[in-house]
């Protein structure tokens, strides 16, 4: 009994303060526009002594052509290869010597880059940052060697990797047209005929200030910021961008199917189906909300549907799960994966999961399933935001998707008046075998020569 009514009084504090919160949030955030094009936005959060520092350039995997995939990616890596002022090799360690960390990642939508450092020391890693936004400077030789570091990176990820395979195998049979369907690291074949000029092409393209955004977060002043990013940010000229083609993914007419044979324990197979995202200037349309609850209905939580049926009662299933992005700059899959358990077939898996579905699409949801979700995601939210680098990552990612961190708020209350009707429909109109792509997994034997004795 006790427990029931601190669970409850938490939940009751919960809603009580999280309008509050959210309200601090938005009257502690600042968004500037330089001359240059460059957006800044600086969060205040002063609890602690540190700053996370990002830059975000809108250039993803999803803006390459065919014969030089992955080189978005490649770029990443280049970036730290040196300028005029700082020799190869030398920002990760300058970042080092005033005690901050550092990391880059390359994604479909865009390529970010950050450093977390206590707040003093701000304006040294915004100096190293802005300088290599214009002043690049890598030789040959320095790119000869990076591209094996990628190739083998991908070896290593992907091509040994049976879950990466399937991954891979999925988006390129789902997707037709869209960019989506070529892997963020590049096809392997692109990658060993790569040149450092594709690598330079690239850069010159795309990393200009205006197709920037600078996001920090933490226990600074806005204004002092603003003058900062005016100094070493707002020197860099604006120039024209790359015309980017829209490349909209014609309708899917039929199941696609395909599979993988690789060396693995299990087998597994993923079913994917096309499905909205929500889209700027649309922030109303129901759909995608209620397709990120359906998510966390089938297996938001240790005893959701999905996990709750195939994998400890009907034991079909050693593992199951379920994901969807609401938020990006291309189309969207709403994807089902599962690994057999031992003595179990796909077909028995795949009849497992369309037995669920089914069941959900005729019996509909509880409100107070509903309900649990909702408080789940809300907490979920609340947490997120007692991290520095997590408050970035939320402004940085919802921006470079062509929101406003400004919607992330309203996107959260819309999240909380979706019906349990609206969840049910969603999935009687999107999970349908005309837009469904099911990847399978046939285990392979490991080849196990040179390995005996060890």
């Amino acid at each position: 009994m006790r427990s029931n009514l601190l669970r409850i009084s938490f939940l009751f504090l919960l809603f009580a303060q999280s309008p509050w919160a959210m309200a601090k949030d938005q009257a502690d955030t600042h968004e500037f526009l330089l001359s240059n094009g460059l957006k800044l936005i600086v969060r205040e959060d002063h609890r602690a002594p540190t700053v996370a520092h990002m830059v975000w350039y809108r250039a993803g995997s999803m803006d390459e052509t065919n014969g030089r995939t992955g080189v978005a990616h490649v770029l990443e890596h280049m970036m730290f290869k040196g300028t005029e002022k700082v020799k190869a090799g030398e920002f990760s360690r300058l970042v080092a010597a005033v005690g901050g960390r550092e990391n880059a990642f390359t994604s479909r939508d865009y390529t970010a880059y950050f450093q977390q450092i206590e707040k003093s020391k701000l304006d040294d890693v915004m100096k190293l940052e802005a300088d290599r936004m214009s002043n690049l400077n890598f030789d040959d030789a320095e790119f000869f060697k990076e591209i094996q570091v990628v190739i083998e990176e991908r070896r290593l990820r992907t091509e040994d990797n049976p879950n990466s395979l399937l991954n891979e195998s999925l988006m390129a049979t789902a997707y037709m047209s869209s960019p989506y369907r070529h892997p963020v690291v590049g096809w392997m074949n692109d990658l060993q005929n790569m040149k450092p000029s594709d690598a330079r092409d690239w850069y010159r393209s795309w990393y200009k200030p205006n197709n920037a955004i600078v996001v920090i977060t933490g226990d600074v002043d806005a204004k002092q910021v603003l003058d900062s990013v005016e100094k070493y940010y707002g020197v860099h000229a604006a120039q024209e961008l790359p015309v980017r083609k829209p490349q909209i993914e014609p309708p899917q007419k039929g199941i696609k199917q395909v599979q993988v044979k690789a060396p693995a324990d299990s087998a597994q197979i993923t079913m994917a189906w096309k499905v909205p995202r929500l889209e700027p200037g649309k922030l109303d349309n129901p759909e995608p909300y209620a397709l990120e609850l359906l998510t966390a209905v089938l297996d938001g939580y240790d005893n959701a549907r999905l996990n709750r049926v195939l994998v400890k009662q009907e034991k079909v299933v050693n593992d199951v799960g379920v994901g969807y992005d609401m938020i990006s700059r291309g189309p969207e899959l709403f994807q089902i994966s599962a690994t057999m358990a031992k003595g179990k077939s796909v077909a028995q898996a795949q009849a497992s999961i369309r037995k669920a579905l089914e069941e959900l699409k005729q019996k509909g949801i509880l409100e107070s399933e509903l309900k649990r979700i909702k408080v789940r995601i809300l907490s979920e939210q609340i947490y997120k935001r007692d991290s520095i680098f997590g408050q970035a990552m939320e402004i940085g990612s919802t921006e470079m998707a062509g929101f406003s961190w400004r919607d992330i708020d309203y996107m959260l209350e819309k999240m909380q008046t979706i019906t349990p009707e609206q969840v049910q429909a969603v999935a009687q109109k999107y999970l349908l075998d005309e837009g469904l792509t099911i990847a399978v997994l046939d285990p392979q034997a490991r080849n196990l020569v040179g390995k005996e004795g060890k």
